[in-house]
């Protein structure tokens, strides 16, 4: 039931998104500020999860490109998502290749776990816990899942299009979603977190 809700909710921002991307492309400024409001909260979570405490300005970089190449991109409300998510990805690799850094893919703030409307039962698990809880469990995580968790939960993305930004086939990324979910879960239920267990293993069953 709850699950149902959650995708109407995906389905009804998503829709939105869309036809705000459409009218900025026709030179609409304020519909490219509602598209920015549905996206930036996940894309600037999501960066900061690869980066740290340079994200924001890598996001902002990644805007700049956005509203750059606005006028190329072609696809509805989901699809615009992984288009930015693929844009925030690459500036994000080269900053940390100009820093020699790896991905730092457990850096979680409070910001990014209150996200507005989820689409993933994942969400509501990570939401349940504090931000500490939720950094030292994700901060666990082998690299590859936790940027695949991230890309599910964080910026809402679904499996194929989360293949799309990582660049792999979509089975391994399921792999890795569901490997990091699983995780995540038998860590929730070692600390005792029964109802944020009970979501978490929903994801596990949608990501199969």
């Amino acid at each position: 039931m709850a699950k149902g809700g959650e995708q109407r909710r995906g389905q009804v921002d998503d829709a939105e998104l869309g036809a705000a991307v459409e009218r900025a492309q026709q030179g609409d400024e304020e519909a490219f500020a509602v598209a920015y409001r549905l996206v930036h909260p996940g894309l600037l979570g999501y960066v900061r999860g690869l980066v740290g405490e340079d994200g924001e300005d890598v996001a902002s970089d990644a805007w700049l490109e956005i509203a750059r190449d606005l006028g190329r991109f072609r696809g509805d409300g989901a699809g615009f998502r992984g288009w930015t998510a693929t844009i925030a990805r690459h500036r994000a690799l080269d900053h940390l290749r100009r820093q020699k850094r790896r991905p730092r893919t457990a850096l979680l703030e409070q910001d990014v776990l209150e996200l507005p409307g989820g689409h993933d039962t994942a969400a509501a698990a990570l939401e349940a816990l504090s931000t500490e809880q939720a950094l030292a469990l994700i901060g666990q995580l082998p690299q590859e899942q936790a940027e695949a968790v991230l890309l599910r939960v964080v910026v809402g993305l679904d499996g194929p299009a989360t293949a799309r930004v990582l660049g792999k086939r979509a089975g391994a990324v399921r792999t890795s979603a569901y490997r990091g979910l699983k995780r995540l879960a038998e860590r929730m239920t070692s600390a005792g977190s029964d109802t944020v267990t009970s979501a978490t293993r929903r994801t596990l069953r949608d990501e199969t």
